[in-house]
């Protein structure tokens, strides 16, 4: 059936769109928006012309720059402003829309395939990343999406967006101009499973030491929804010291956003944030701790845990 055809393409379709758009709930409602509009053409489909992928990508690409027109463009903290001084109140929550949204790994990646595919995959759907595609005009973001994450040839590229080779090789220069070397993707994927250990034992035992001593000097913190944020070890350090009565005592249950290591954080046995770590070069690069139990419910996470064992 037409449908089933359809089917095969919703993880690489919700991908791409969250790519486009920075929040997963966008991107489904992009994809749903992409297969009823397939759906009803259905009778113009000339696979002569174009293959289902390619023509699903068309209807993607127009509906998410649609989006882009009614919608702000989604930030890290870090983009909103200067890091804040250690000791400060976080301020006034912002809107949810202001940030980049977490995504379920199950939701944009393939379960299986070619591991140096899958890595690219992973790269290109870090927060970092994402926070700088959007950045980006809408239609300089879809061609650096097709051409450099789904790696579609330039020719392709301009029949799908109606433009020249020669329009999409300049459009795809100014993209990569504008995304810091920090941000590009790159082989960050492989993330030691020791170091998970370590950050878990470190974390619910608070720590601190133990904890800063897995990041990098320059590492970030940050806590959407509020557009708070530190910068660096040290400031990392301070804040953790001065927070140590709040959250001696919380768990993390394992879950996976963005390609990258994440948890649930729960206090007192209740859900209170979703915690996702970009690790680079074997070190915590940031840590983003988005404080909407709301999140739990898209990657499957409990809302509340049962009391641990007595001793």
């Amino acid at each position: 059936m037409f449908e089933d055809r359809l089917e095969v393409h919703r993880v690489e379709l919700t991908g791409y769109c969250y790519r486009m758009l920075g929040c997963a709930a966008e991107a489904e409602d992009a994809v749903q928006e992409t297969l009823l509009r397939a759906w009803k053409s259905a009778d113009r489909f000339d696979e002569r012309r174009a293959g289902l992928r390619t023509w699903l990508h068309r209807i993607a690409t127009n509906v998410c720059l649609d989006m882009t027109r009614s919608v702000q463009r989604r930030a890290l903290a870090m983009d909103l402003g200067p890091s804040s001084p250690v000791g400060g109140g976080l301020g006034a929550p912002l809107s949810a829309a202001a940030f980049v949204r977490p995504v379920p790994d199950r939701r944009v990646l393939p379960v299986d395939g070619d591991p140096a595919e899958l890595a690219v995959q992973r790269d290109t759907i870090r927060l970092a990343f994402v926070a700088a595609l959007q950045q980006l005009a809408p239609r300089q973001r879809a061609v650096l999406i097709l051409r450099e994450v789904l790696c579609w040839s330039a020719e392709e590229v301009a029949t799908l967006l109606d433009m020249s080779p020669a329009a999409v090789n300049s459009a795809l220069q100014r993209a990569r101009a504008s995304i810091s070397p920090r941000d590009q993707p790159g082989g960050t994927s492989e993330v030691p499973e020791d170091l998970l250990g370590r950050y878990v034992q470190a974390f619910t035992a608070y720590d601190v030491d133990g904890l800063v001593a897995l990041l990098h000097e320059d590492a970030t913190m940050s806590m959407p929804p509020f557009a708070w944020w530190l910068a660096g070890r040290e400031a990392i350090r301070a804040a953790l010291l001065g927070a140590a009565g709040v959250c001696a005592d919380d768990r993390l249950v394992r879950t996976a956003a963005n390609g990258s290591p994440a948890f649930g954080q729960y206090r007192g046995g209740q859900a209170i944030g979703l915690v996702v770590l970009d690790v680079r070069d074997g070190l915590i690069a940031a840590t983003t701790s988005y404080l909407e139990p709301s999140l739990f419910a898209l990657f499957g996470l409990p809302m509340s845990l049962d009391p641990p064992p007595r001793m």
